[in-house]
């Protein structure tokens, strides 16, 4: 009687299992693959194959790893909810390693050997850069998750961070207006994204703020040493000291600047590279005051983040913190659902061409809108860190149009 049960029990549980897959190959079998898949993807009656491609490793890391963790939490959820045209994603995670080259070769693996149906990754604009030329002669689709410089637009590639108008300019602009300021000191990291975007910063303070670089030095990725930066900054006093610090050469550089006495009692810093991923590792006592210019932060009261922040924490600990490009990151998934449900194919070219319009109203930022430039509607936030490495925000701007080619900034 007890084995008869316990067959019984067993049969009823496979039965909910089969039962609870129906709706998803009743929905996939609206969309045959050989309907939605003319391309030759790995795609088949029941899954759909993805590639990320971030830095796990390397000194980008202490960035990139939100990123990481809010793709795969986004794929999670939609899985669960029947993933995509009924089939559920499967990933397969490639490490960039903070090499440029390194993402270059693992993109032609993904596209080529692989044949994902699309990919999440990059951080740096260089290895965005490096990227590139594969997704386009691969006619791949890479969703980016960054904030850059602008001044690029590509059918192969769908940009989830803010470029400069909405980031750079916008910033600024609050900067000058909130502290009357006049003379400003850049700092970046020795690569594309602060070059460019100092120089678009550079040309706003003097050309339409009317105001002057007293200052602008650029250092190596990994840098540790800012000494020498610290007495010059010290020397010219700048109203402001304006930031473009990446990756794990943030923790040392705001360390120096508070063992030398430049804290936001007598100093004003806006940064457009230091997130909550960034201050975990830095500590909120040793910039606590300063200014970040980011679309979100993890403190925005809204019933999406909220819900946002409660599953992210679930999933990788009550200590996790979530920063812009994570909360970007996790865009990337649910647009390129959007957008696929929308062409009902997987095709690159017919998700190129559906992206354009798509909403998406559940963005922990609140609200975003893909733009036919293929990047985002978004506002502007300024924060204002706290000790508990949490972010105050103090403004908040209106929905600012995308405009990647700013004229007389290029």
């Amino acid at each position: 009687m007890k084995k008869r049960l316990k067959q019984i029990v067993t049969l009823l549980a496979a039965l909910a299992v089969w039962s609870a897959s129906q709706p998803n190959r009743l929905y996939a079998a609206e969309f045959p693959t050989a309907q939605v898949n003319t391309t030759g993807l790995a795609i088949t009656d029941d899954t759909v194959t993805v590639g990320q491609l971030h830095s796990a490793t390397g000194t980008m890391a202490i960035s990139e790893t939100g990123s990481i963790q809010a793709e795969q939490l986004a794929i999670e959820q939609i899985n669960a909810g029947g993933g995509v045209l009924g089939r559920k994603i499967k990933i397969i995670v490639e490490d960039g390693a903070s090499d440029w080259p390194t993402f270059a070769e693992k993109a032609k693996k993904l596209l080529v050997n692989d044949k994902v149906a699309s990919v999440f990754g990059c951080w740096t604009s260089a290895s965005r850069k490096a990227v590139l030329p594969v997704f386009e002669k691969e006619n791949g689709m890479l969703y980016y998750p960054t904030f850059y410089e602008g001044l690029e637009q590509s059918k192969n590639v769908i940009y989830t961070g803010q470029e400069a108008t909405q980031q750079i300019l916008a910033g600024l602009d609050w900067i000058v207006k909130e502290k009357k300021a006049k003379t400003f000191y850049l700092i970046g990291s020795d690569y594309i994204w602060p070059r460019t975007s100092n120089k678009i910063a550079r040309k706003h303070i003097e050309n339409v703020l009317k105001g002057s670089v007293v200052g602008e030095e650029y250092y190596a990725l990994g840098h540790t040493q800012f000494g020498s930066l610290i007495n010059k900054i010290k020397l010219k006093k700048p109203d402001v000291i304006y930031a473009i610090v990446v990756g794990g050469s943030n923790v040392s550089f705001y360390k120096q600047l508070k063992a030398a006495g430049i804290t936001s009692d007598k100093w004003t810093v806006l940064t457009i590279s230091v997130t909550e991923d960034e201050v975990l590792g830095i500590g909120g006592e040793n910039l606590v005051g300063f200014y970040s210019a980011m679309k979100y932060f993890q403190s925005l009261n809204n019933e999406n983040n909220k819900g946002f922040v409660e599953a992210f924490k679930a999933k990788y600990g009550a200590k996790s913190v979530i920063g812009d490009v994570t909360q970007a990151a996790y865009l990337g998934p649910w647009l390129w659902k959007l957008a696929v449900e929308k062409a009902g194919s997987f095709d690159v070219d017919k998700i190129a061409a559906a992206s354009p319009g798509i909403e998406f109203t559940k963005a922990p930022e609140g609200y975003v809108k893909i733009h036919e430039n293929h990047h985002l509607w978004s506002k502007l936030r300024i924060g204002q860190w706290q000790t508990d490495g949490q972010a105050k925000v103090l403004y908040e701007s209106e929905l600012i149009e995308p405009n990647p080619f700013p004229k007389g900034y290029q």
